[in-house]
């Protein structure tokens, strides 16, 4: 059955890191027009212009492109404008429209619309450089949504009171995309490397705990540390530097797997501060459902559930050492009966589909205002 058309709004660009937004609009591309409608960038014609392709996934990205120099409301305008061509174009009616961030919603709220979505992945207003305006347009979308999706248990516990619609749905995985990393060769790149080798991939920005990688290559000289990922929002100069240390840089999703494969233990390696209160990282199953060995700091919605039912080990800056050290020694709980159940209950497949009939069911009235 043909649905509604998709109007996404994602301050996440789709060809940055492969993550929830792609799977799970690559998911709702099956059965419908998805629009995946970016942040602009300021490198545009005078009167703008909206750069739309189509991903191997089906989704049609589009990119506002603006002429430099406006002003916010300028700004504002001009991707309004653009994005109404859009659907008026398109012959766009009533669609879903989906929000990861509140930013987005100055320049979209006017459009008709059959459901208002937000899929509320991070707590946005907590990472470095937050617009102070967040917090007042997140709450014109929590007046204005029919269902409110969040990345994770603490995330939930954070939003349940300001709408009445609330479910969470913490970060899921593609297992049989990871379950590759038992049959790939590695890539070149890292099959020079001697073992043991502890291995993180993902986004390194405030969240990374720099002191506790520094430390761990240096109580550990022998350990190979491999970090694949974009640099983002903190100078490249802050992040330590050792022989054993091997900054890789972004990887493509699709090459994630044979990296893991030559991976002894898995590591998240996260701070505890005001960006990571609230974060469910997707690559905890990840790693999981590569059958790697995992230590995470004590991420609490990692602790709970991975770390109570034993399939991830927790640390903190003092243990985490001894945690690997640990992980390395014993079979790893990932091998666990535990562990594949967890795993084959976090199917991206899974979430979609009951996202979409949550979505499906949720009547297009006005929620209740926070309180």
């Amino acid at each position: 059955m043909q649905r509604p058309d998709l109007l996404c709004f994602s301050h996440l660009r789709w060809g940055f890191v492969f993550q929830r937004p792609n799977h799970l609009m690559s998911r709702a591309a099956r059965q419908r027009r998805v629009f995946f409608i970016e942040e602009p960038t300021f490198d545009g014609p005078s009167g703008g212009e909206l750069v739309q392709e189509i991903s191997k996934e089906g989704v049609r990205v589009c990119v506002p492109r603006l002429a430099p120099g406006l002003d916010e409301a300028e700004q504002t305008t001009a991707v309004r404008a653009l994005v109404d061509d859009l659907v008026r174009t398109e012959c766009i009616r009533t669609p879903w429209r989906w929000y990861y961030s509140p930013m987005m919603w100055p320049f979209s709220s006017h459009l008709p619309a059959s459901r208002v979505v937000y899929d509320c992945m991070d707590e946005l207003s907590a990472f470095a450089g937050a617009h102070q305006a967040l917090t007042v347009h997140e709450r014109s979308l929590l007046r204005g949504a029919d269902a409110v999706f969040t990345g994770g248990r603490s995330l939930y516990l954070a939003k349940r009171s300001r709408h009445r619609n609330v479910h969470a749905f913490p970060s899921s995985v593609d297992a049989a995309h990871f379950a590759q990393a038992s049959s790939l060769p590695e890539p070149a790149d890292q099959a020079t490397l001697p073992h043991p080798r502890v291995g993180f991939f993902g986004v390194i920005d405030e969240r990374l705990d720099v002191e506790l990688v520094r430390r761990l290559a240096a109580a550990r000289p022998g350990w190979q540390i491999v970090t694949i990922g974009p640099i983002v929002k903190i100078d490249p100069a802050v992040l330590p530097r050792a022989p054993n240390l091997h900054w890789m840089g972004p990887r493509d999703y699709a090459e994630l797997p044979a990296y893991l494969s030559g991976w002894d233990v898995a590591i998240l390696p996260f701070a505890l501060n005001e960006a990571t209160r609230y974060i469910s990282p997707t690559k905890t199953l990840e790693y999981l459902a590569a059958g790697r060995a995992v230590v995470s700091t004590p991420i609490t919605d990692v602790v709970d559930p991975y770390g109570t039912s034993g399939v991830v080990r927790i640390a903190d800056r003092e243990g985490f050492v001894a945690a690997v050290e640990a992980a390395l020694r014993q079979p790893h709980p990932a091998g666990s009966e535990a562990a594949a159940a967890v795993v084959a209950s976090g199917s991206w497949d899974r979430t979609w589909s009951a996202m979409d009939e949550l979505v499906l069911a949720a009547r297009s009235t006005s929620p209740q205002q926070e309180g």
